[in-house]
């Protein structure tokens, strides 16, 4: 079982020009037959936080059950094209055994939904945490964001630009801290093909982008990439950490040896957490913000 893990792994490493996984893609399989975390278990399937196929969302919660629990609220990538939750069931088990209730949205895709619409999306699936998660034992005040690849994009997005949180009626302050994992956070200008048909519309782009937004008022924040990474490469987590530490905001930085593209979503899974220590890591700065132990908590 798990040289065949191993060889789906390696397939999952084909076709990653534009930022993740394609809907067709070995993680499938993956996430169908590799084994989960015991501690964490699926408690609610497609609840509906919006019109639509695309805005339904999945719950995961600890096995020990507890109240008033962090809320974690995972974006997965795809090059905005292309995703689903259900391929990610491995990550929801991942992050509720380590306390958090855990939530999965899927969210529109280009052609349907070019930026802003995948945020919006996000910000709706946000809005139904504020007002849903508590009768899962998560508490609506104190929720975190987190992502791989775009879904980085779309976790570190909402999180710096308070914009689609207050379209949607979210206090932005409920974000305690965010997350990205291997995200694209400063890619103007537009020189490839996914990003010129999702953010080309864009009437002001800089607007479009995470590094615009990173100040003294940003969310505590863990970046980390792999140092092989050649899809969206390492300077986009350094240069946002650089620019969040300038503002005085709480950031841990990452970038693990020989870890590429696939690997910071892949070290969350059981089968290749010995990859680098990512999981704890980020699942322990996410909780001491959740805590409340930041400066971010005093200043917003």
């Amino acid at each position: 079982m798990t040289r065949l893990l191993i060889a789906l792994a390696s397939l999952l490493g084909l076709g990653l020009a534009a930022y993740a996984f394609t809907a067709a893609s070995p993680l499938t399989l993956f996430d169908a037959i590799g084994p989960r975390d015991a501690g964490g278990r699926l408690a609610a399937r497609d609840q509906a936080f919006g019109e639509g196929t695309r805005r339904r969302l999945d719950v995961y919660v600890p096995t020990v059950a507890a109240e008033k629990a962090p809320v974690l609220v995972f974006f997965y990538g795809g090059s905005w094209q292309s995703g689903s939750k259900d391929d990610y069931a491995f990550v929801g088990h991942a992050l509720a055994a380590q306390g958090f209730v855990t939530v999965l949205p899927d969210y529109r895709l280009y052609p349907e939904a070019p930026f802003p619409g995948f945020l919006k999306d996000g910000a709706a699936a946000i809005a139904w945490v504020r007002d849903n998660i508590a009768a899962y034992g998560g508490d609506p005040r104190r929720i975190v964001l987190a992502g791989h690849s775009a879904g980085a994009y779309n976790a570190v997005m909402l999180g710096l630009d308070p914009r689609y949180l207050n379209a949607a009626g979210v206090d932005p302050k409920v974000i305690k801290a965010v997350a990205g994992l291997s995200g694209p956070y400063d890619f103007l200008p537009l020189d490839q093909d996914t990003t010129t048909k999702v953010f080309g519309q864009a009437p002001d782009l800089p607007l479009t982008q995470p590094m615009t937004f990173a100040g003294p008022l940003s969310p505590p924040t863990f970046l980390a990439s792999g140092d092989s990474d050649t899809v969206v490469k390492p300077r986009h987590t350094v240069s946002l950490a650089a620019k969040l530490r300038a503002a005085h905001v709480p950031v841990q930085e990452r970038v693990y040896a020989g870890l590429d593209h696939k690997d910071t979503l892949l070290a969350l899974s059981v089968t290749f957490r010995s990859k680098a220590p990512e999981l704890a890591e980020m699942a322990s700065f996410l909780m001491r913000q959740a805590a409340g132990r930041s400066q971010y908590t005093m200043r917003r």
